[in-house]
């Protein structure tokens, strides 16, 4: 299959309207939103969605995101648009927000990974929401790369994983965001299941007390099914062993140059992800200042763009951890998942 690539910006129209017409022919369109690529198909076809897990070679136990156009499309795939729902989707929608909550019958089991809830989201992009338009269906999308991979953030990253295997690819250049939306569950007490750039304090600002998952920055226990994508399966690999290093900013960059020398001495190479704030004291080693600790939204916004480009040259990445707290914990849940959750405490 040829895969093609659309200057979102410049052929917006024709653009839209081809992927529209794909996804309503059961096909997979990837597009561009303010987070990350995503891989869409028509999120009432099952066959379609079926179509997703088969190309990302991702686990069907895995649920998905489906993505309107309209805040009113919500209703016609919850059973329910609580008050608290609603107050949400007007401070947040469109945005990085998405919400859980149960399901209509419409909606397939394919796409909830056979639970009685579904998770929606209206994105904040232009091209996203013409696409939507265009299918005049809602949208299913993952991210748009293999499973396990880092999620793309570019254009280029979709076709370096998904070149000949779907028919089209919307590009819009880099996703301002970088991350994946923030996941909140209504059924029952308000729940974080995945944080993003929407953080517990501006949805408590709105709301009220939520609640966090406890595998926003660990393992899902085992034998708990994942109410939310990535919660479950490994996630964002480089390719190599990450290694997050926490605590007080000195101490875990000597820890850093430390681990650094010692896997010179074996002979293999290392790079380091670094903050603003560190980058004088990595001069003389491999690595990359992927943003500020004290804004971690950069740190957000860049971190899988690095992961990717250190894939295969490099043995050993050796990460600064940061707070886990506001944007913090959005981007310590992809390090630590891109690191199989090995650490270092210092």
């Amino acid at each position: 299959m040829e895969t093609q690539l659309y200057n979102a910006a410049a052929q917006k129209e024709n653009g839209t309207k081809l992927g529209g017409s794909l996804i309503r022919q059961g096909e997979l369109v990837a597009f561009p939103t303010e987070t990350v690529y995503g891989l869409g198909a028509d999120g009432l076809n099952p066959g379609a969605v079926n179509r997703i897990f088969e190309v990302k070679g991702r686990p069907n136990d895995n649920p998905l995101i489906l993505h309107v156009a309209r805040k009113s499309d919500a209703r016609r795939l919850w059973r329910e648009v609580t008050p608290v729902a609603m107050s949400l989707m007007d401070a947040f929608w469109p945005g990085p927000l998405t919400l859980v909550c149960r399901k209509q019958d419409c909606v397939p089991d394919e796409v909830t990974a056979g639970l009685p809830t579904v998770a929606v989201r209206m994105p904040d992009h232009k091209t996203a929401l013409a696409l939507i338009r265009a299918a005049d269906t809602p949208i299913a999308a993952p991210s748009a790369n293999l499973s396990g991979r880092p999620s793309p953030t570019t254009a280029k990253h979709v076709l370096a994983d998904l070149d000949g295997l779907i028919p089209l690819v919307l590009d819009a250049g880099p996703c301002r965001v970088g991350v994946e939306s923030t996941v909140v569950s209504l059924v029952g007490a308000p729940t974080v299941l995945r944080p993003g750039i929407v953080t517990p304090e501006m949805l408590e600002a709105v709301i009220g007390p939520v609640e966090l998952s406890p595998a926003l920055t660990a393992p899902l226990a085992e034998g708990s099914p994942a109410l939310s994508p990535g919660m479950k399966h490994e996630h964002y690999s480089p390719g190599c062993p990450v290694i997050v290093v926490r605590g007080e900013q000195q101490k875990a960059a000597r820890r850093i140059l430390w681990e650094y020398e010692n896997y010179a001495k074996q002979g293999k190479e290392c790079a380091i992800l670094a903050t603003q704030q560190t980058r004088s004291l990595y001069r003389a080693k491999t690595h990359v200042v992927i943003g500020d600790r004290e804004r971690p939204e950069t740190l957000c916004q860049n971190l899988f763009a690095a992961l990717r480009g250190l894939s295969g040259k490099t043995d050993v990445i050796l990460a600064e951890g940061i707070p886990a707290s506001a944007a913090g914990l959005a981007f310590m849940n992809r390090l630590l998942r891109a690191a199989g959750f090995t650490t270092i405490d210092v």
